[in-house]
């Protein structure tokens, strides 16, 4: 069992792609700070082990969050057996890199059908079902330090997370009268699974060896170390609690200081 605090005691959240990454991560901080939590990723095998690691308080479920049908259902499940719904992690995401000019159709369309797609067709259902049950609710989608600036060779995997920087803030305006709060957060160069495999792209696209690549990310981060992905989740726990009552439609930098503004 993980020792609780109660920051978000009986609330009940919902992660997406919270089998790997940051959202493994997410789904820890958020069921340390008190909540129950629905993990959802598109590999149902990872889900339900992180579900196990975090012990009773976690269930889980696979979701393309591509799919809108399933995920309406998935989020339908989850109401039911928690008896409501609270927190929405829009969390999961890919990425590739290329060159721009050597971009395929099929890389464009994988970044943005996962990111910008699936954090609008899970904050749709998230949003739906509170307005029809007259429920308030808290969302925190997950876009990235490449959704303020543009980076190169990740040209659509910015354009992807920009996206999610807009729908976040659109959104909040829409249903901020009705009580829902929407934010974001901006990682930077977050330890993960995602990174390896970027930091070996990226040196052969360079022609610098990954840990080069890794230094030159040191350099930039003022903090002077890599991020961790519990980095970023203890500033979602923030959000979705009551501590970010006055918080809404904002893209949260949470980079070590990369990007200032």
């Amino acid at each position: 069992m993980m020792e609780k605090n109660n920051l978000l005691a009986g609330r009940r959240a919902l992660v997406t792609g919270g089998g790997s990454g940051i959202g493994k991560s997410i789904v820890k901080a958020l069921a340390a700070a008190g909540a129950w939590v629905a993990v959802t990723d598109k590999n149902g095998d990872a889900a339900a082990a992180v579900a196990k690691e975090v012990g009773k308080d976690a269930i889980s479920m696979p979701l393309d969050v591509t799919d809108a049908a399933a995920t309406a259902q998935v989020f339908d499940k989850v109401i039911e057996e928690f008896g409501g719904l609270d927190i929405v992690c829009a969390n999961a995401g890919v990425s590739t890199m290329n060159k721009t000019i050597d971009l395929t159709e099929a890389e464009w369309d994988f970044n943005m059908n996962i990111n910008a797609k699936g954090v609008f067709l899970t904050n749709q259902a998230a949003v739906r079902r509170w307005l029809a049950s007259n429920s308030q609710g808290v969302i925190v989608n997950t876009a990235s330090l490449a959704g303020k600036i543009g980076a190169p060779l990740l040209a659509h995997y910015s354009a992807s997370k920009f996206a999610v920087v807009g729908f976040t803030q659109a959104l909040a305006r829409e249903v901020g009268k009705n009580g829902i709060r929407v934010n974001c957060v901006c990682p930077g160069f977050v330890r993960t699974g995602m990174q390896e495999r970027e930091i070996e792209w990226e040196g052969k696209l360079r022609g610098m060896t990954p840990a080069a690549v890794r230094e030159e990310y040191i350099s930039l981060t003022p903090l002077g170390r890599i991020q961790e992905a519990e980095d970023v989740a203890d500033i979602v726990v923030f959000l979705a609690s009551d501590l970010a009552r006055f918080l809404t439609g904002e893209a949260i930098n949470a980079s070590g200081g990369v990007l200032m503004d």
